[in-house]
């Protein structure tokens, strides 16, 4: 695949990056050389490798499943700056 210098004008535009007219041309040759970066990635051998999130072999920790009845409301709006009768008190924004 390879970018012109009106797709890459296109690009830009979409990006809302301007451009000048007399750097169209080299940032078309950008693109293409992260295109054929990408065509090379796509010739290496994968099979067997497994899909990973780090470098680093971790788990993520987790935490038993437990339903709870919750009552933590005095908890939670001790933080309020202004509550009442058991909800957060917020002025009023719509007339």
């Amino acid at each position: 695949m390879s970018i012109d210098q009106n797709t890459a004008a296109k690009v830009a535009k979409l990006a809302r990056i301007k451009v000048d007219d007399d750097a169209l041309p080299a940032l078309a040759q950008e693109f293409n050389t992260i295109l054929g970066f990408i065509e090379q990635l796509g010739e290496v051998d994968v099979e067997g490798v497994e899909p990973m999130v780090s470098v680093t072999p971790m788990r993520l920790k987790r935490r038993a499943d437990v339903v709870t009845d919750g009552d933590q409301q005095d908890k939670v709006l001790s933080n309020a700056p202004d509550a009442r009768e058991g909800f957060f008190a917020v002025p009023k924004v719509v007339e």
